[in-house]
């Protein structure tokens, strides 16, 4: 997060709020069940944003963000870093 400009990170808080607040593993236009890679199984799509996330079930439905990028046509630039996804 520390890497996205302020306006940003207030996108994607208001989103992931919105978003997996209820249902966060049901698949919509914006959120998808990833190929199986390193990230995360889950990706939430915000414009050019990207917040791969996990889901634990139980005892109680905790969502969990390992990542938030900015999607560049087929690559992730994660920190700095380039993920192809």
């Amino acid at each position: 997060m520390r890497s996205l400009t302020a306006r940003q990170q207030a996108i994607v808080l208001d989103t992931v709020d919105e978003q997996l607040m209820y249902q966060p593993t049901v698949e919509t236009k914006n959120r998808k069940l990833m190929r199986p890679n390193p990230l995360a199984p889950w990706e939430l799509r915000i414009g050019d944003l990207r917040v791969y996330y996990d889901v634990e079930e139980e005892p109680e439905a905790v969502v969990y963000i390992n990542a938030v990028g900015i999607k560049e046509r087929n690559q992730v630039r994660i920190a700095g870093e380039v993920y192809d996804l």
